[in-house]
């Protein structure tokens, strides 16, 4: 069965502020110093097993060009623009009635475009997996990550302990952010995995439990994929996604089904949400430092320093990300990195639209 891939990248990314911005968020960014954006490296890590005519984004309609600029080798065909955001259920949906027009039937992998991931070969194992067990039935297949720490900011997967394809498990169920002690019980109890956001099924599987589930989006990507190639597709396209619900693929379809599965995962992951991903990424000098830029540094500890070619001089201080770009320096408490898009809340209140 043919495997095709749907890769989402309309978020804004605004806990990356001020790097990130509305015209160019983080997933079109270079963040891990090799020169390649974060969208460029999600299509690297599949072209093992996905052929790049195969590859599906997306995306919010600003954002086209910047894919067409960074993807030139992906059919301008396959970049799926969004005409204002409704959360993933329709942006996957919107993916999977395209490969169904196009495929019949297909094995559809669902990866986000921020993610990073620190072996690629191992991850590409995983992928495997997913692909082998969605194609056995009419099963939704999740990725999730071995848990190393109690982390709060993540949604969990608890998972039954009998194997039922190779590698995959059935799910028992998703579960929301917990607090502190919650996750540390989760990890010491080993039933627990992070959720990764990513996903493998046939595009007949997702079809059908959004008709069963959503059946007022169903209705509308049923409207999308009978126009797909006329002249009324892009008219017939904003209509729908003018009116049709905001639903999540976790709650509208996933706590709902009972065909879950979940494929462990032990490949260096990490969700890039905040600017603290980035001392995951790179290397920590003597004074568990990230310095990248011209900076000069004294008696500093523990911090994020990212600039450009204007001077940063620090000195005396601890546990901060120090982010400067040509118009907007941010410095924020590594405690603090959730509050950033309080600030750029604030920005969108004031109507200071050239900061964002």
């Amino acid at each position: 069965m043919k495997t095709a891939a749907l890769i989402l990248a309309g978020g804004k990314g605004e806990r990356f502020w001020p790097r990130s911005r509305k015209n160019n968020p983080k997933q079109f960014l270079s963040l891990t110093g090799d020169g390649r954006t974060m969208i460029q490296q999600t299509v690297d890590r599949i072209l093992s097993i996905v052929n790049i005519e195969d590859i599906y984004i997306a995306t919010n309609e600003n954002y086209k060009k910047l894919v067409l600029e960074q993807l030139p080798e992906i059919p301008a065909e396959n970049i799926l623009c969004e005409p204002v955001g409704r959360n993933t259920a329709p942006g996957i949906g919107l993916g999977a009635v395209h490969m169904r027009r196009k495929y019949g039937d297909a094995v559809m992998l669902v990866l986000p475009s921020d993610h990073q991931i620190k072996y690629k070969g191992m991850f590409t194992n995983v992928l495997k997996d997913a692909i082998n067990a969605a194609e056995q039935g009419e099963n939704l297949v999740t990725i999730g990550i071995t848990p190393t720490a109690p982390e709060t900011g993540y949604g969990y997967i608890k998972f039954t302990p009998e194997e039922v394809y190779d590698d995959a498990f059935r799910v028992d169920c998703f579960v929301e952010k917990p607090d502190a002690a919650t996750a540390k019980s989760y990890l010491e109890s080993e039933e627990y995995l992070w959720n990764s956001g990513m996903f493998a099924w046939k595009t007949s599987t997702i079809l059908s439990s959004i008709e069963k589930h959503l059946p007022e989006i169903y209705n509308g990507l049923k409207r999308i994929e009978e126009a797909i190639g006329s002249e009324d597709e892009e008219s017939i396209l904003r209509g729908v996604f003018d009116v049709i619900p905001s639903e999540s693929i976790d709650y509208g379809i996933l706590e709902k089904e009972d065909n879950i599965y979940v494929i462990p995962g032990t490949f260096g992951w990490d969700d890039v949400g905040s600017w603290l991903s980035v001392e995951r990424m790179k290397p920590l000098n003597d004074a568990g430092n990230v310095v990248d830029g011209n900076a000069l540094t004294v008696n500093v500890k523990n911090c994020i320093i990212e600039g450009t070619d204007k001077l940063i001089a620090a000195v005396g201080i601890r546990d901060l990300i120090i982010v400067d770009t040509e118009d907007a320096t941010l410095i924020c408490g590594k405690d603090s990195t959730q509050d950033i898009r309080k600030i750029v809340e604030n920005l969108k209140i004031c109507n200071r639209e050239q900061y964002l």
